[in-house]
């Protein structure tokens, strides 16, 4: 029983000293045949490979670069400070910096791991540190043991690639907030030390200086000064992204603004389909033509009085008027004395009876699918799609957020817009933080600075126009162009396993017929407080052949 409790007690030690450097994170006895060699031909010798060195487990700071990390800053090669460089380059934080920067922190970081509750800094005490979190959540809050974050159902998170500290190391400051853990997390460390001792003060003075020439130059605050310009530049940190990333999935209910520092980024906006009558309308005029019906049939509308015609007739149930016959002839029989066994059953009241519901102006369709029903009536369920759509691109030099600060609540528009990098570097600061600095002049100026986006009906039109003439074209194009008489040598490949199919991102209306659906993957987009939205670029729609709606092109490649 004794030995038990060792046992126990001994596992508990080990558990506990995770949060030391020197815990290695794999043991060699845990792991069979760790090192493995064999015979160089070239260097004639045997070439021994330890596992050991590159094996870590998921998410955690590798072994080997932790072994860096634990000697001096002065003990280190170049070899190793790239090497680390390199490991470093997945924190979106530390990417943000010059190169020059990155090799500086590379050379003075070291590593640290801290288990669940623990106060990293506590509200009120100076800093004296600077965190690069590599693993796990931080939470921010405003007390000094940090308990209120695990009883907030929603508190201020930082999590892998995030930063904090690096003001206090550069101003003499106390830190206003408290950081806690909220799950065992990794840390890479900046001391005060080594921050001054390799003057990396003095390459984030740089940095910095970058930012001010940048906000100098435009002329929003040209009337500033340059103490309170510097105000802003400490507000503000930047962030690079790379082409097609995504910056905000919604900067209009941000908390923070943007400034473009360099290149672009693109404005989308995720519009659901099934909530527009002009889709709604568009949908069932392509449905109707799977029946087949001719040309002549749809194309050549009625006159006016036909029109006017048929809409009087659709407007009223048909009638059955037999009733009111056998009512008079009851009347009649009975005023001659003529009696009868039984008694002709009729309502007791003598308006006609309705024989059917009013028809549809609509005509019906042979279409078996699953319905939703919209606000505009019927729509197959498939057919409900989103799409996203580009409104507006954001140059460099330009603010993102900023165009409806000054406009009461009830004037603004609300509706989600997504920021994506076009391979872009951004400005980001605290939205309430800006506004306590500006002044008459800065406020003058966002008046006149508005950004109107369009309609999400208007956007709908747009897609589907678009999306007519795309398929119009590529059927004329395919017609025009006289096929080859022998096919193009292709040589003989094997076809990867691909995940992704062009088919993915279209909707095909002439499917919902066919009992077998394709196997290829749909593309989901969460929607806030709605079911997630099936994402479409393009739609086929069944269609007039090309030589019904044009006859001058009546063979391929024939121009009549």
């Amino acid at each position: 029983m004794d030995i038990i409790v060792m046992i126990r007690v001994c596992k508990m030690f080990r558990q506990g000293l995770r949060g030391f450097r020197e815990y290695q994170i794999i043991e060699t006895s845990h792991r069979k045949h760790p090192i493995f060699s064999f015979w160089d031909k070239r260097k004639r010798g045997r070439i021994t490979f330890d596992t050991m060195d590159f094996v870590a487990e998921e998410g955690h700071f590798p072994p080997k670069a932790m072994q860096i990390t634990q000697k001096l800053p002065s003990w280190r090669t170049e070899s190793e400070i790239q090497a680390l460089c390199n490991l470093l380059q997945v924190l979106d934080s530390y990417r943000n910096y010059l190169e020059p920067l990155q090799l500086l922190l590379a050379k003075v970081i070291r590593f640290e791991r801290f288990g669940r509750r623990r106060v990293i800094v506590k509200k009120g005490k100076r800093g004296n540190s600077f965190y690069f979190i590599y693993m796990g959540t931080v939470a921010v809050t405003e007390d000094e043991d940090g308990s209120s974050a695990f009883l907030d159902p929603h508190p201020k998170l930082l999590h892998r690639g995030d930063c904090f500290g690096e003001l206090g190391l550069l101003n003499p400051l106390v830190w206003r907030a408290t950081m806690v853990c909220m799950e065992e997390t990794e840390f890479l460390v900046v001391d005060r030390e080594d921050f001054l001792a390799y003057k990396l003060d003095q390459e984030f003075q740089k940095d910095a200086q970058h930012r001010f020439e940048f906000f100098r130059k435009m002329d929003l605050f040209e009337s500033w000064s340059d103490e309170k310009l510097w105000n802003l530049v400490n507000l503000g940190k930047v962030e690079k992204f790379s082409y097609g990333r995504l910056i905000s999935k919604d900067f209009v209910e941000s908390s923070s603004i943007m400034f473009v520092s360099k290149g672009s980024c693109e404005v989308l906006r995720l519009i659901d389909l099934g909530t527009s009558p002009f889709y709604y309308k568009w949908i069932w005029q392509h449905l109707e033509l799977i029946d087949g019906g001719s040309l002549k049939t749809h194309l050549n509308e009625p006159s006016p009085v036909e029109r006017f015609k048929e809409f009087q007739i659709k407007s009223y149930p048909v009638q059955d008027f037999s009733s009111l016959k056998l009512k008079h002839l009851q009347n009649s029989w009975e005023q001659q004395g003529t009696s009868f066994s039984r008694r002709i059953k009729t309502s007791g009241n003598t308006l006609p009876k309705m024989l059917g519901p009013k028809i549809k102006s609509r005509r019906p369709c042979s279409l078996e699918c699953s319905m939703i029903r919209t606000k505009y009536g019927d729509l197959p369920e498939e057919a409900a799609v989103g799409t996203y759509i580009k409104i507006h691109t954001v140059e460099e030099g330009e603010p993102v957020g900023l165009h409806q600060i000054l406009l009461p609540e009830k004037q603004c528009d609300m509706r989600p817009l997504i920021l994506v990098s076009l391979g872009a570097e951004v400005i980001r600061m605290r939205k309430d933080k800006f506004c306590e600095l500006i002044d008459s002049e800065v406020m003058e100026k966002l008046s006149r600075f508005k950004v109107k986006y369009p309609s999400d009906e208007a956007m709908c039109q747009k897609f589907l126009q678009e999306n007519t003439w795309n398929i119009f074209r590529k059927d004329l194009v395919r017609l025009l162009v006289k096929p080859r008489q022998r096919p193009p040598f292709i040589p003989v490949r094997p076809k990867k396993k691909e995940i992704y199919s062009s088919k993915s991102l279209m909707l095909d209306l002439c499917s919902f017929n066919k009992e077998t659906k394709p196997c290829y993957p749909i593309f989901m987009a969460p929607q806030k407080y709605l079911p997630p939205l099936r994402i479409v670029q393009a739609i086929t729609a069944p269609r007039y052949k090309i030589q019904e709606l044009l006859p001058q092109y009546k063979n391929a490649g024939v121009l009549v």
